[in-house]
């Protein structure tokens, strides 16, 4: 509760400075507002987005949600206000930001912490696969939720962004090197990714996805090197797509989505696969790091004899 209010003190401060920057800078003006007219918006946005923020740093609930609530409303309208003009790009961003983080601030004021389990649900909640299903259709299961997921989070997702990013006038150019360096990394990475799954749906008896884990743990492949490289190699196709598109907007939904997993995810799955395989995967734990590989692979038999 402590954090949540600190945040909103800190985001009154900032919307007071950045509304004392509008009325002083042209520039700042026409980069987060456009062609709107700062004191039409001011009217609104003072008392509901800095003096409910304000009131909320003192703990009163109500304005906490009152300032979310409006902060999420000015989101949306000026993202659609900046796709239709391509005007006030990085006023939408500067939202999207505070959107997000008074989401998080208001969690921690209402319920004392972030619900992170909200997200593990329908597909994405944790449950052991059919363990009466063959190896093939947990390979075919695996290859259709990879075309799926690839085809979503890897092309579907950052083209959208990069065109929105195009749209908002916030492009930047990249180094051609960096692409060059982006069709080398790719093709490493989706491979790895391969692997891993590979590797999980033909020694675990199920998919990556967590609604059809696997039933066995699984100490084989790159899963001997690092604990999850499936998550890692995610992480380097998100980057590597950015750089091929050259958009900062999708580097940057790549790494988001890297955090997303670690902080929310990862704690949650790794309960489950705790309570799932109990000592077993404590002593793998011990001995394979999350996300630095091992330079020689650890055996099961080696992990059962870790701690």
């Amino acid at each position: 509760m402590r954090w949540g209010r600190r945040y909103f003190a800190v985001q009154a401060v900032a919307g007071a400075a950045w509304w004392v920057a509008v009325f002083l800078s042209p520039v700042v003006r026409e980069a987060t507002l456009g062609g709107l007219d700062p004191v039409m918006v001011a009217a609104l946005d003072v008392p509901l987005f800095v003096g409910a923020s304000a009131a909320a740093a003192f703990g009163i609930r109500l304005a906490a949600v009152a300032a979310t609530g409006w902060t999420i409303a000015v989101t949306v309208a000026l993202a659609a206000y900046a796709t239709i003009t391509s005007e006030a790009g990085w006023g939408v961003l500067f939202m999207i930001a505070a959107a997000g983080a008074s989401v998080f601030a208001l969690c921690l004021l209402l319920l004392g912490r972030v619900p992170t389990e909200w997200i593990l649900v329908g597909p994405f909640a944790f449950a052991s696969a059919d363990a009466r299903v063959g190896a093939r259709v947990h390979a075919a299961r695996t290859a259709a939720q990879i075309v799926v997921f690839w085809g979503l989070f890897l092309v579907v997702g950052p083209i959208a962004i990069d065109l929105v990013e195009q749209r908002w006038g916030l492009a930047v150019e990249f180094p051609a090197m960096l692409q060059v360096a982006a069709l080398v990394v790719l093709p490493l990475a989706s491979a790895l990714g391969i692997w891993s799954a590979a590797a999980m749906s033909s020694k675990g008896g199920g998919t990556p996805l967590p609604a059809a884990m696997p039933n066995r743990l699984v100490i084989a492949g790159p899963y001997r090197y690092v604990r999850n490289p499936m998550a890692m190699s995610g992480i380097v196709q998100g980057v590597a797509v950015g750089l091929l598109l050259s958009s900062w907007l999708v580097v940057v939904y790549a790494v988001l989505g890297s955090l997303v997993w670690n902080f929310a995810v990862r704690p949650h799955e790794e309960s489950d696969l705790e309570v799932r395989f109990g000592d077993e995967f404590r002593r793998y734990r011990a001995a394979v790091r999350c996300w630095w590989p091992r330079i020689t692979g650890v055996r099961a038999a080696s992990a059962a004899d870790a701690g």
